[in-house]
């Protein structure tokens, strides 16, 4: 089953990490990236820019607007996310606790939903 692991970082802390400690996070997100990739579990990863980079898009009675930046007051943000491979969620869970940035911020652990069309 697949799992989507979404990482999210607190506003109180971004930008507080010295350049060396940015530089050995971003080492270890690639060792768990490799780690990940050589036991099959890993099937995509990536970090996302900074929240207020975001567009927020609605459409409502046909007609498509736009919003910058997020879209809602928040302690935290969504900073990157793996999509990975584990036969449960005790499995999921293990492997979702060993993300690198999960000792600076949270991680969201959640099964992803295969939608089939209807016959």
């Amino acid at each position: 089953m697949r799992y989507i692991c979404l990482i999210y970082n607190s506003t109180d802390t971004d930008g507080t990490l010295t350049p060396d400690e940015t530089a050995q996070l971003i080492k270890a997100h690639f060792v768990f990236d490799e780690e990940l990739s050589r036991e099959g579990i890993m099937i995509h990863s990536d970090a996302l820019e900074m929240p207020d980079t975001a567009t927020v898009l609605r459409v409502r009675n046909n007609t498509l607007s736009a919003t910058d930046g997020p879209y809602v007051e928040t302690k935290e943000h969504l900073a990157g996310f793996y999509v990975i491979e584990a036969p449960d969620m005790v499995k999921a869970k293990e492997i979702a606790g060993r993300i690198p940035s999960a000792g600076y911020g949270a991680v969201e652990l959640r099964p992803v939903r295969t939608l089939t069309l209807p016959d």
